[in-house]
């Protein structure tokens, strides 16, 4: 299904409705997902949620950890699952397949969503999440404020000129086009450094090969829970010498990974820091 071209989101790959679409909201509804957990909490009332995922409460991942709180969680074992008799399972492209086929086979609906790319179809997902979830009015509330706010910012002109910037990840990892960090990045006005040929395909970028072409900004992309040694190389001495304020931005791994109303709040402090940038020229 094309999607750029049209200017559709990449949303709902499967909905299964048993007798048909319908407009009445679900009552039990249960989330295998970390976006979808983080959508429903905004669309539905907390006793209409029958569990979400255990990623839900872990505030390294989810910026609704406490909302969560008050909602059960469950695994996505088909056991737990049909056990919590869901009438409406949502979840991502990755979900377990042995726990949707069991809900399937179960007479259970089924909506499953694939990552938002690009903060223009945040909205889109909204709504197809309210819709199968019976809230199409608080879903339409819901993406019209999303784009109400995001149309209040200005579209960075793609140019050399601007400021280049890399999002650095545990091991190395980069962030590179076709994401939402890459888009959020070019609506901030930054160049997305980890996509310049030189630079190579690889996910991971050595600290070597960071350091011999630096970007203007290096943002450190961690999960602030804990040591490990995947993240250890973020904070390495050499990393601290070459990118001092304002070159320096350090963003939790849960502003970056769904796309939801809270996404444009990462965008605003981006925004800050290339202004940051421009300041100290």
């Amino acid at each position: 299904m094309p999607v750029r071209g049209r200017g559709l989101a990449v949303m709902l790959l499967v909905v299964m409705l048993a007798g048909g679409a319908r407009a009445e909201p679900r009552h039990r509804i249960v989330s295998l997902n970390l976006c979808t957990d983080q959508l429903l909490l905004q669309l539905v009332p907390a006793p209409d949620i029958a569990g979400l995922s255990p990623l839900a409460r872990d505030c390294a991942y989810s910026v609704m950890c406490r909302e969560a709180r008050s909602v059960p969680v469950i695994r996505a074992t088909a056991e737990a699952v049909v056990a919590a008799q869901p009438d409406l399972v949502v979840g991502g492209r990755y979900t377990r397949v042995i726990a949707l086929q069991a809900v399937r086979q179960a007479g259970v609906p089924v909506a499953l969503f694939d990552p938002v790319e690009r903060l223009a179809d945040v909205a889109d997902q909204i709504m197809a999440v309210a819709k199968a979830a019976g809230v199409p009015a608080r879903g339409r509330a819901l993406a019209d404020a999303f784009m109400f706010r995001l149309a209040a910012y200005p579209v960075s002109a793609d140019s050399g000129a601007v400021p280049s910037a890399v999002i650095y990840a545990a091991n190395g990892f980069v962030t590179r086009e076709g994401s939402l960090a890459d888009d959020m990045l070019k609506r901030a006005g930054f160049r997305n450094a980890a996509n310049e040929p030189e630079r190579g395909h690889a996910l991971a970028l050595p600290l070597e090969n960071l350091l011999a072409r630096p970007p203007d900004l290096l943002i450190v992309a961690r999960s602030d829970v804990g040591t490990s040694m995947a993240q250890a190389v973020l904070d390495h001495p050499a990393l601290r010498d070459a990118f001092p304020p304002p070159h320096r931005l350090t963003l939790p791994d849960r502003m970056w990974l769904c796309g939801l109303p809270q996404t444009l709040d990462t965008l605003d402090r981006l925004i800050a820091a290339r202004k940051l940038l421009e300041d100290s020229r």
